[in-house]
């Protein structure tokens, strides 16, 4: 490759090399900018070719990143995360969208039924959710804004409270005991908690077992036992009668569902204002 040059590349560069490198490919990048892929090939190309330095290793089946390319990107990401937070907090008039992103099944109990009330309230902002498979993958989501399940402590990470996880019987209209229970394996306590904690009789093994709170309200939702569910995550399976509580002792936890944001991101009054109407728009109402 050419003698690298002195200075910095265009900056259009550096976002179609970020886009390639977090999306693993010339033609994801295109899609999200709405390039040909030969165009970001180009442009990859000028800012190798500027770099003196080799970014992406080109094969048959698709790219990957070089160790360089792979030691570049996380310092553009960065960078460019920079640029983009201070120049909004520089210039930004009020925010004009709001991003978060969570479990699909926390975006849809804690998000989704309460969106209505956050968007009358602002009629100018255009709310944007991401979903994620898994509460692993928080960690890896640019979306800075996210909620998430816990007791509220994440390095690095401010928090408000949407909810506290409180865990009780509840079954579908006309299921009982009969049934069965429905175990939730997982990080939550379960019935033989719930039975200690409460001087409750434990119920005989559960013949269904699942890993998610989601699949668990589904499968009590279709009547195939009683499960010892979410309140939170249930309210409106509860509130328009899909599930019924049991007429038997609560269980609260020390865990929660917080909405949680980098610590150095919420600079400007007006995003806090507005990230502190939409936890409080996410709230549960008594």
């Amino acid at each position: 490759m050419d003698k690298k040059k002195t200075g910095l590349p265009p900056l259009d560069w550096l976002r179609v090399f970020e886009a390639a490198g977090r999306l693993g490919g010339f033609s994801a990048a295109a899609r999200e900018f709405g390039l040909t892929q030969a165009a970001v090939s180009q442009r990859i190309g000028n800012l190798e070719a500027w770099l003196g330095r080799s970014l992406f290793i080109r094969e048959a089946r698709g790219v990957s990143l070089t160790v360089e390319g792979e030691s570049y990107l996380p310092l553009v990401q960065e960078s460019l995360t920079a640029l983009e937070r201070n120049t909004e907090d520089l210039f930004g008039k009020a925010p004009k969208e709001l991003r978060v992103a969570g479990l699909s099944s926390h975006i849809n109990a804690l998000v989704m039924g309460r969106a209505a009330a956050f968007l009358a309230a602002h009629p100018d902002v255009r709310l944007v959710t991401d979903s994620v498979a898994r509460r692993s993958e928080l960690g890896e989501e640019r979306t800075w804004l996210q909620v998430r399940y816990g007791r509220g402590a994440w390095p690095g990470r401010e928090a408000l409270r949407i909810a506290p996880e409180v865990l009780v019987p509840m079954a579908a209209p006309g299921v009982g005991w009969d049934r069965g229970v429905i175990e939730l394996r997982g990080e939550r306590p379960g019935w033989q908690d719930w039975a200690r904690e409460t001087g409750q009789s434990a119920p005989d093994m559960a013949r269904l077992s699942v890993d998610s709170m989601e699949h668990a309200l589904s499968a009590a939702r279709q009547g195939l036992g009683v499960v010892l569910g979410s309140v939170p995550l249930a309210q409106d399976l509860l509130a328009d009668g899909r599930l019924r509580r049991l007429d038997l002792p609560e269980l609260a936890t020390r865990d929660g569902y917080w909405l949680t944001w980098p610590e150095d991101r919420l600079r400007s009054a007006k995003q806090r204002a507005l990230v502190d109407g939409f936890c409080t728009a996410l709230k549960p109402t008594e």
